[in-house]
């Protein structure tokens, strides 16, 4: 539980015998009770992904500090990725306020987050999709969104739900669905994602964390 959100999380590496890869999420508390939420993946695998991600990880954590607008915030991440030898990342970063109920969210080329609300159909948020980090030219920006007390924010990786053998609308669909039933206690929901859509033959990391808003203190 951090300032206005109780937070559950996974991380499963491609390969069993691996302990890290190029994904990451991490959950940072700010100033004001404000919450920084971020999902990240260095494109590539091994040793080389896995220290581009430690140092993208560590960047992002100091940046988070300064309170900078999402946009701004990926704007200073692409000239860290740039000074990294070939490494191309898409991360989603969001700050949550739950004095105002919203949450400010940025993308860089990754997986659209997904809100589910009490009595509507998940959606996955009309967010820029922006480009990579490492690719450069075109500006970020920050989408706005509501985010009400028992509202849920999911954040994932494309190794949840891509594989070589069906087509991505039709895994995120898979996604949707699961999360379009009763309310479950976050680490539940975490344990159904990976056991239902994770296929074992899809060698990719996979990070997963999931967010919802409660009354602030």
């Amino acid at each position: 539980m951090t300032g206005g959100l109780e937070v559950a999380s996974r991380y499963q590496p491609a390969e069993a015998t691996s302990e890290v890869g190029g994904d990451w999420f991490d959950v940072i508390e700010l100033e004001d009770c404000k919450t920084a939420l971020v999902v990240g993946d260095v494109m590539g695998s091994g040793i080389t992904a896995a220290a581009s991600m430690g140092r993208l990880r560590t960047a992002t954590n100091t940046l988070a500090s300064l309170d900078l607008e999402p946009a701004r915030l990926l704007e200073h991440l692409e000239r860290t990725t740039a000074g990294l030898d070939q490494s191309i990342a898409t991360c989603v970063y969001a700050v949550h306020d739950p004095h105002r109920q919203q949450c400010r969210i940025a993308n860089a080329g990754h997986l659209p987050p997904i809100r589910v609300r009490a009595g509507r159909r998940p959606e996955l948020l009309e967010l820029p999709t922006g480009v990579p980090l490492g690719v450069g030219g075109v500006p970020f920006s920050t989408t706005t969104v509501d985010l009400a007390p028992g509202d849920r924010l999911v954040f994932y990786t494309d190794g949840l739900v891509e594989t070589r053998r069906h087509p991505l609308d039709e895994r995120l669909d898979a996604l949707l669905r699961l999360l379009d039933g009763p309310d479950r206690p976050l680490e539940e929901v975490c344990d159904l994602l990976l056991r239902t859509l994770h296929e074992p033959e899809n060698a990719d990391d996979v990070a997963l964390l999931i967010a919802r808003a409660t009354h602030p203190a």
